[in-house]
């Protein structure tokens, strides 16, 4: 029986740097949408495309103007820009019981067909920085043009605890389900 350890926003801080990388600031819905909403025990994290700074990253389809491994970067940094969607939206990591679902959108070339081997570089770095709190169900899908030309988009539903609900409550409720 796996128990859920909750982590402080220290430990997956920690595995970013880890890893080289920083946890970028959260950003900003680019239209008329909440880049994140919480309903009871879920937060539904909006479309994550590899922005920085305001900027995007990555522009083009995979399988065209991109390599794999390119898409692969950009996949990345759309997880990163989840991760930071999380810690915005519920102000750490302390309250993130698991990833339930990443719904994969590579832009991609007619007839290219290694979408998954892109979308593991998210769900990869998801495992990395959050340990069994990261692994999830994925769908990868091929989209001939996603906004803004990006490469890459990440829709995320997570199971999260509600505020004030304590850590023991929590994972006796997640032994319970399992």
């Amino acid at each position: 029986m796996c128990v859920p350890v909750i982590e402080s926003d220290r430990t997956v801080e920690n595995r970013l740097a880890e890893l080289g990388l920083l946890l970028p600031e959260a950003p900003r819905p680019v239209g008329s949408y909440r880049a994140a909403v919480i309903a009871n025990d879920l937060l539904f994290i909006s479309g994550q495309i590899p922005l920085l700074d305001g900027e995007l990253k990555y522009p083009g389809r995979v399988g065209a103007e991109l390599s794999e491994a390119a898409g692969g970067e950009a996949a990345q940094l759309a997880a990163l820009n989840v991760l930071a969607q999380i810690k915005a939206a519920l102000g750490s990591f302390d309250r993130l019981v698991s990833l339930a679902r990443v719904e994969g959108y590579v832009s991609s070339a007619p007839g290219w067909t290694s979408q998954p081997g892109v979308l593991d570089h998210a769900s990869n770095l998801f495992t990395a920085v959050l340990g069994d709190r990261g692994i999830h169900a994925r769908s990868a899908l091929a989209m001939p043009q996603l906004p803004l030309n990006a490469s890459v988009e990440l829709v995320v539903t997570a199971h999260v605890r509600a505020a004030g609900e304590p850590v023991r409550k929590q994972l006796l409720k997640s032994l319970r389900s399992q």
